[in-house]
């Protein structure tokens, strides 16, 4: 064997070990499991399988608009901010309110005559957008509480007042 050939076999060699270790260590930080509690006062928290979900797809930018040290991959989001630099959070939450329509994020908006993204869905509309969708095309549970079970408050919440159904112990959802 000629020593160029060792040298290019050499170098592919080292490459392809530098990428398997960047994928492990990208991998070893990526949780398995993530609780999902921001309605808690009106569900029981979510124990999202992140780990299955992967398995089921190709792309982690399937759910999240990037991923961690990366700009954005979705299309629309990149005609805008195809610059930005890299994130270091991935979370719904770390962009979507919980609460869009209270009076302080209503009051930031407006004081805000640059912000775009007046619009942003808050992170339920945001859960129930992305997942639901799925859910419903891989046939995944897409009942209400098939992923979260309500509350003590949730059920006061939702079958309380002269809207509750007589004699019906479960509302709306929504």
């Amino acid at each position: 064997m000629n020593t160029k050939w060792c040298r290019i076999m050499g170098i592919a060699a080292a490459l392809l070990v530098m990428m398997l270790a960047a994928t492990f260590a990208q991998a070893v930080n990526v949780p398995s499991t993530i609780i999902l509690d921001s309605l808690s006062r009106l569900y029981e928290e979510v124990k999202f399988d992140h780990e299955m979900h992967i398995d089921l797809t190709d792309d982690c930018a399937d759910c999240h608009h990037h991923t961690t040290g990366t700009g954005t991959t979705n299309r629309e989001c990149a005609q805008c901010h195809s610059d930005s630099e890299g994130t270091s959070a991935v979370a719904c939450g770390a962009c979507h309110l919980e609460q869009p329509f209270s009076a302080q994020s209503i009051m930031e908006k407006e004081q805000n005559s640059d912000l775009y993204h007046i619009d942003k869905p808050g992170l339920k509309a945001v859960f129930h957008l992305n997942c639901l969708k799925c859910h419903e095309e891989a046939g995944g549970p897409a009942g209400c509480q098939d992923c979260h079970e309500r509350t003590e408050t949730g059920h006061a919440f939702y079958d309380s007042g002269r809207y509750a159904p007589a004699g019906k112990k479960q509302g709306s959802d929504h």
